[in-house]
């Protein structure tokens, strides 16, 4: 139907195309008629005749313009329907090209389906986005739903907890430690005193294997306001005791008044540590050199005594000292960030001697670098008169032995002499390397260059120690260790208040085999006074040596 109304089209354009031709030609017939007439009558003249000639003339250049226009239209006419071409094509080229435009409207034809299809496609794929967005959302809200399920199921559970109450065994635990000590003499110089450690009594003569320290701990909350802590030693060698050792000793026993539920304000009522120093408030459980540095241990005996302390730690605190002895780092504990305190001065175990308390106070911060280190940096210092225990001696070897003015008994030293201490901490937390310094001055009790009196003296002394942890894989952690320890000045809670000079060097390694069982070796070197007071000969005179000393542990 197509082709047929084609072809009546073009038929018509042909039509107009060849109308003026049609035409001209007419003319030209009529005159060729009209000069045939003319010369069969025989009428014409010379002037008729040239002007039919100019007449034909132009009647032949009409029909080459003609022809040309003709030629020209009959080329737009075929250009603009092609028909006239396919007229003249074969019947085979005709059905190739009737063909070709049967499979371009087919492929018109299947364009528009195949987008129609991608059409149905991104749409069934948008159904399914939001369905499987849908389900997602559903999933998301049954997991929240789970959640908020489970918590409140464990909030539940946690308040009838703290309705139902614990019982005793709930409430407290048990733990200890106990060191037994090796110290074996390698040199000793010549003319050097005895040896003596103020550390360790079995650092002397006839004396190798030693049971240091056998401590249990008993701990709890009585309740959410009160912590009770109770630690007894039975390898005690009280003083001049020179037959029977291992001895019970009370250490702690105190209680802990939290005014919160978030323990940041507290109040420590009993004996206890003393917060002076932060290797004295580590635990020889902990620590990794054998004995404690002598210039801070000089100024509080035993490391404890009885009064009363107020701890500060906010919560961001008590998380760090909570992250420190949970990764082993080695720490003092939590003794707050700020505290002070009164206290009886004497020392622990030891009974008052005057009416007079100590003043305390400490304040220290752990801070947490960008790169997760720790480090912690601390000032303290306390005063109060402190009463020193006398002894009979030959001052410098000579004469017969008295006890030294400025001691309990005698004149002078029943009230006590003033005694004052000022400290610095710094520690860097092994992670894996480790480093610690200390450092003191002050003024208290001490035993004049005559030996005759004791007085009040000038003192000051620190310890600088770098240490390393290693974990080996399946065979524990290693701990070496290098420290360095220096004090000059009255040594007060030795008979007397002795004049000391220390100088000293340990180095060693901690073998941590399992949490249950450590090893430690150690070499020291020391150039110290013996502290011993002797009724003839010189007393405290310097003892100069070498030691090789060991300890096993055993932790329960």
């Amino acid at each position: 139907m197509h082709f047929e109304e084609s072809l009546a089209m073009n038929s018509n354009r042909t039509a107009m195309v060849f109308w003026p031709e049609l035409r001209i030609l007419t003319s030209v017939f009529l005159a060729l008629a009209f000069l045939s007439g003319t010369l069969s009558a025989q009428n014409t003249n010379q002037d008729d005749a040239a002007q039919l000639l100019e007449r034909l003339q132009k009647a032949e250049e009409n029909l080459k313009n003609l022809e040309s226009q003709r030629r020209q239209r009959l080329q737009e006419s075929a250009d603009d329907l092609e028909l006239p071409q396919e007229r003249t094509m074969p019947s085979d080229s005709k059905s190739v090209g009737a063909a070709e435009k049967t499979g371009d409207k087919n492929l018109t034809s299947e364009t528009k389906a195949d987008s129609l299809d991608d059409k149905k496609t991104d749409d069934k794929k948008a159904d399914e986005k939001k369905a499987e967005d849908k389900k997602k959302e559903e999933d998301k809200k049954k997991e929240e739903d789970k959640k908020k399920e489970a918590d409140k199921k464990k909030e539940d559970e946690k308040k009838k907890d703290e309705k139902k109450e614990k019982q005793w065994y709930e409430k407290y635990k048990i733990r200890g430690y106990t060191q037994f000590r090796y110290n074996y003499l390698t040199t000793s110089s010549p003319g050097s005193a005895r040896p003596d450690h103020a550390g360790d009594s079995s650092v002397s003569d006839d004396q190798e294997i030693f049971i240091r320290r056998a401590r249990i701990v008993f701990s709890g909350d009585v309740s959410e306001h009160l912590s009770l802590y109770f630690q007894p030693d039975f390898a005690v060698t009280p003083d001049a005791q020179t037959v029977s050792n291992n001895f019970v000793q009370l250490r702690d026993w105190y209680g802990d008044i939290h005014i919160d539920k978030t323990k940041i304000h507290r109040i420590r009522v009993g004996q206890s540590k003393i917060p002076y120093g932060w290797e004295n408030l580590q635990s020889s459980q902990n620590r990794l050199y054998l004995d404690r540095n002598d210039a801070f241990n000089s100024g509080a005996r035993n490391e404890r005594d009885l009064g009363a302390f107020y701890y500060w730690t906010p919560e961001w605190a008590q998380d760090t000292f909570k992250f420190i002895a949970d990764e082993d780092l080695k720490g003092s504990g939590n003794y707050g960030i700020f505290s002070f305190g009164a206290y009886d001065g004497q020392g622990g175990s030891l009974r008052e001697r005057n009416d007079e308390l100590h003043l305390i106070s400490r304040l220290t911060i752990p801070q947490t670098l960008c790169n997760g280190q720790i480090v912690e940096m601390g000032i303290q210092g306390y005063t109060g008169r402190y009463v020193v225990e006398g002894s009979s001696i030959a001052p410098l070897g000579v004469g017969p032995a008295v006890t030294p003015l400025g001691t309990r008994g005698r004149p002078f030293g029943d009230d006590g002499l003033l005694d004052q201490r000022l400290g610095w901490t710094f520690v860097y937390y092994p992670q894996p390397l480790g480093f610690q310094a200390e450092y003191t001055i002050g003024r208290g009790p001490e035993l004049n260059d005559a030996q005759t009196a004791v007085e009040r003296g000038s003192l000051h002394g620190g310890y600088v120690m770098m240490n390393y942890r290693h974990v080996t894989c399946g065979a524990g952690e290693v701990w070496p260790f290098i420290r360095w320890q220096h004090y000059e000045g009255g040594y007060k809670s030795a008979v007397n208040a002795p004049s000391s000079s220390i100088n000293e060097w340990n180095l060693g390694v901690e073998w941590q085999i399992r949490k249950e069982l450590e090893l430690v070796c150690e070499y020291l070197v020391t150039d110290r006074t013996n502290l011993r007071a002797q009724s003839s000969g010189r007393s405290y005179q310097q003892f100069n040596g070498d030691l090789l000393r060991m300890q096993f542990q055993i932790n329960y």
